[in-house]
């Protein structure tokens, strides 16, 4: 287990927290755990204000080594993607949350150049219908 530092990006918002990785595994103190997703590992659960999310001892999400960032990310339903060897973590939304978004069948605003590098915001064009067209290499 080596100690590094981390950066988690959670909603968009990145933050860097001590860490300590040994493999696939990332393993934060609860201090680092608050501080990159305001979520405080307490004896009724994953806590974040009045909002607790229930875990059960099984999950094992703490050790001596810290608390386990995969197993929360499980805990709370959000899939995470690690990558140990860049020290970077990015935290998904929720199934839930993306089920409402795609019941709502609005797209998500981004913004991109032209080939002319003006910028385009699809948020521009709501409640026009438009023809969005991506080319991948892969």
């Amino acid at each position: 287990m080596t100690d590094a530092t981390f950066t988690i990006i959670d909603d968009g918002k990145p933050a860097t927290v001590p860490a300590r990785v040994s493999g696939d595994t990332v393993r934060l103190s609860r201090e680092a755990l608050e501080r990159a997703l305001g979520w405080t590992l307490k004896p009724e659960g994953l806590c974040r204000g009045a909002l607790c999310v229930p875990v059960r001892p099984s999950a094992a999400l703490e050790s001596a080594d810290g608390v386990d960032l995969a197993g929360v990310a499980a805990a709370l339903g959000r899939p995470v993607a690690l990558d140990p060897a860049e020290r970077a973590a990015y935290l998904g939304v929720g199934a839930g949350e993306r089920a409402r978004a795609l019941a709502a069948l609005e797209a998500p605003d981004f913004t991109l150049p032209d080939l002319d590098g003006r910028l385009h915001s699809l948020g521009e064009h709501r409640g026009k219908k438009i023809l969005l067209v991506a080319y991948a290499s892969w």
